[in-house]
């Protein structure tokens, strides 16, 4: 939600700041006040496209700032991260810096980016009608996701979208095998030599550890085997240790018995030292005649065979212990090449049983889209009636799009648009394209009226939304407004008094001089400036008795006197 525009040197505006609330907020005053440059500076913060004669005469920079509180979308916060913008208690600051020379600078929560990033974020904050927009529902790219969740469809479409995932993996799956095969086959006698070589030489994962392993022993083996005869010796020999620590442990047993219990721990620590010197020289005479016995290379032979190992793998330009992945990798690839008829036929199955499950998805959605689109086209004309448009016809197209893979999507298949028609018998086109300022304004309201609940912008702008209608028209689109901001906060430019006295707070912007100099102001009304304000719109430069009578009448006041 905006609560507060900070406005610096644009045009008219020398320094302003106002502040906001929910609800429903009219700008009112005559024309040429400087409404419009109210807008034009919000904008700005937007990320909306700039230009130098916006900065006020005189000065060398404008600058405007938005300030938005309880910003929670998902989507926003996602992608505020990735451009590593800090938010706090979910707020943010929106800022446009726009010299005389026409240079532009944005920020958001004071760090810098990018102007197309500040308008990414901006369009999903603010949303305004008016003649010349061009984004929100005039944006046909819209149309589609406006219309899904209208119609409650976001679970249906999410199957859309993992069905054609599942077709798209499928196809690009036998595409790339099909390409790999073309190479292969004109490899394929290589692919052949390739397989019978590493055939031959049978590489094995960590062999190479295995063969340094063992031309290392053999290189020092006969120093292995001295020392194991010399450990043997020192250990068996009758007057070696194993001799020494049996004579002692006897001793020790004899006299056990007669050293009430001093000598209990020696005599366990002497019993387990004859137990292990035992297990030990039985070990180095078992090493002494069978050590080296399993290696079945000689030295020579293992320096040939690591030579062949470290060729094959420089040729495949890998690492040795990948030289089995290898082989695998390229006997599939020739088994593939010698076999290509049944491998296509089974992956060309799955493709197809693919496509054919995405398709009922997307034709099954594409029917729920059109009795949405029907039940939508109600709605809007039934709010069309008493905003005078009652000769207008909207009507939501929905189109399925050419049997052509290349036009589907995870969307599914139909083209999607809101059409219009504001005569009788005239065809229907675009909304941008057919409607008037006023007009489109009013179409935007019907459409926002009806889509209230399943909108995600909770602050809309509407710019003469009550052009070219008074009366129970403009009634009629006050009583809309203040609904509309039951879901969302509005603020509407508007000279209609009907739709200025449904709003719960009111601006005047006025022209005013100061120090020689035309400036544009804005005053926040109170109860009593609303009413005489309310009273000018009706009655025109003299206000009269008859207008504040009229004006609290609209208010729902106890009329004043004159």
């Amino acid at each position: 939600m905006l609560t507060s525009l900070n406005i610096k040197n644009v045009v008219l505006i020398e320094s302003l700041s106002l502040s906001f609330d929910k609800g429903l907020y009219a700008l009112t005053g005559e024309t040429g006040a400087g409404k419009s440059i109210l807008l034009d500076s919000l904008g700005l913060a937007l990320g909306a496209r700039a230009e130098s004669g916006l900065v006020r005469h005189g000065t060398d920079q404008a600058v405007v700032s938005a300030v938005f509180e309880n910003v929670n979308y998902p989507i926003v916060i996602e992608l505020l991260s990735e451009q590593g913008v800090r938010q706090e208690e979910d707020n943010l600051i929106l800022r446009r810096v726009l010299t005389s020379d026409g240079r532009s600078k944005a920020f958001i929560n004071d760090q810098a980016v990018s102007i197309s990033f500040l308008r990414q974020i901006g369009d999903m904050l603010v949303e305004i009608h008016g003649q010349f927009e061009s984004h929100g529902l005039m944006d046909a790219k819209t149309h589609l996701p406006v219309l899904d969740t209208y119609g409650g469809l976001i679970d249906k479409k999410s199957q859309v979208k993992m069905a054609w995932n599942t077709y798209i993996k499928a196809r690009k799956k036998r595409d790339d095998l099909r390409a790999e095969v073309e190479k292969a086959h004109a490899e394929k006698d290589y692919l052949r030599h390739c397989v019978k070589e590493l055939e031959k030489l049978s590489p094995e994962a960590g062999e190479v550890e295995k063969l340094q392993e063992a031309r290392s022993f053999l290189m020092n083996r006969e120093k292995v085997i001295s020392a194991v005869n010399a450990a043997y010796a020192y250990l068996g020999d009758d007057e070696g240790a194993y001799t020494q620590l049996s004579n002692a442990q006897g001793e020790i047993s004899r006299a056990v018995g007669f050293a009430e219990n001093q000598l209990g721990d020696v005599c366990d620590i002497l019993d387990r030292l004859v137990v292990e010197t035992e297990d030990v020289l039985s070990t180095l005479q078992s090493l002494g005649s069978s050590m080296g016995t399993d290696i079945e290379m000689n030295p020579d032979e293992i320096e040939e065979r690591l030579f062949a190992l470290k060729d094959c793998a420089r040729k495949h330009h890998c690492e040795i212990d990948q030289l089995p992945e290898i082989k695998e990798q390229l006997e599939e690839k020739l088994n593939i090449v010698e076999n290509q008829d049944s491998c296509f036929k089974e992956l060309d199955e799955i493709v197809e049983k693919s496509r054919v499950v995405y398709l009922e998805q997307a034709q099954d959605l594409s029917e729920k889209r059109q009795d949405i689109a029907n039940k939508l086209d109600n709605a809007v004309n039934t709010e069309l009636v008493p905003l005078k448009m009652e000769k207008a016809v909207f009507s939501t197209s929905v189109v399925q799009k050419a049997e052509d893979e290349s036009h589907w999507g995870s969307d599914g298949i139909d083209n999607v648009g809101f059409l219009v028609s504001t005569n009788p018998g005239a065809p229907a086109g675009p909304l941008g394209k057919i409607a008037s300022g006023g007009e489109l304004s009013r179409f935007m309201l019907a459409l926002k009226v009806v889509l209230a609940e399943t909108g995600s912008i909770e602050t809309l702008i509407f710019d003469e939304v009550d052009s070219g209608v008074g009366g129970a028209v403009a009634d009629a689109v006050g009583e809309r407004l203040a609904r509309l901001s039951e879901m969302a906060q509005i603020l509407v430019v508007t000279h209609s008094p009907q739709v200025a006295a449904s709003a719960q707070g009111q601006y005047k912007v006025s022209k005013e001089e100061k120090d020689g100099k035309v400036i544009t102001s804005v005053d926040v009304l109170t109860n009593e400036e609303r009413l005489e304000e309310i009273a000018r719109m009706l009655s025109g430069a003299e206000v009269t008795t008859e207008a504040r009578a009229a004006a609290a009448s609209l208010m729902g006041v106890q009329d004043v006197a004159a």
